[in-house]
């Protein structure tokens, strides 16, 4: 489905070690992956298995103890601080297991700080709209359920317009219906505006979901499952 399309991100052989004093910790080892524009895929694995190191690699929020990752023509590897800080800026939307929203901030004002330092952004309430909470946008962060402020998170990371959408355990907080709701914004941002999607979840029903699921134990890639078909969102029940 996806041959046609541009690579986007390629890895080869990285490696993350972390240190703690004596203990060295291999997180990555030697893991390569190609992913395609416009690609919708799940990493799959236990806690420990290198999954979040992957996607902070993937994302300029970490960098690899050797080997190499490209977003595109950046070389995101060897890169500088200042460098990632703007890859990140202008290409990378994140949703993480916890909401991160700033409670003092109104809902459109939390998004806001989002495209107030993007490009070409979605003004704020365009963004609360696609995730359907577009008659929220004055409230707190408080005066909202935990799915509604998982959705301003995804609307937040959106707003930017980015390339890429890199989600961390995004249901792992929520019930089955509220989760399901959030899969289903992710898959029709996919959907609609292209945007290459990278979902972190130890859930395997949500594996359905993706074009390629990247199944990972031990720091690297086990292995990789095409799905024929992507399941929708509303008929996943875990």
């Amino acid at each position: 489905m996806h041959g046609e399309r541009p690579r986007v991100f390629m890895a080869r052989n990285l490696c993350k070690t972390y240190r703690t004093g004596e203990l060295e910790v291999h997180a990555l080892r030697a893991l390569s992956l190609d992913i395609t524009e416009g690609e919708f895929i799940v990493l799959l694995g236990p806690s420990g298995s290198g999954k979040s190191t992957l996607l902070n690699i993937l994302g300029g929020l970490d960098t690899p103890t050797s080997g190499e990752a490209c977003w595109r023509d950046h070389v995101l590897a060897t890169a500088s601080e200042a460098e990632l800080t703007r890859y990140r800026r202008e290409h990378v939307g994140f949703v993480f297991q916890f909401y991160n929203l700033i409670s003092s901030l109104t809902l459109r004002e939390n998004v806001a700080l989002v495209t107030d330092i993007a490009e070409h952004p979605m003004a704020p309430d365009e963004a609360l709209a696609l995730v359907g909470l577009g008659d929220r946008a004055d409230n707190f962060p408080s005066q909202i359920s935990g799915g509604e402020q998982q959705r301003v998170a995804v609307a937040r990371a959106i707003a930017k317009r980015p390339d890429v959408l890199l989600c961390d355990e995004p249901t792992g907080a929520l019930d089955v219906d509220t989760g399901r709701l959030v899969l289903d914004l992710i898959a029709r941002i996919n959907r609609e505006l292209g945007t290459t999607v990278v979902v972190i979840t130890h859930n395997a029903v949500i594996a359905r979901m993706a074009d390629r699921v990247l199944h990972m134990t031990n720091g690297a890639i086990a292995a990789i499952e095409t799905n024929a078909s992507r399941c929708p969102a509303a008929e996943l029940s875990w």
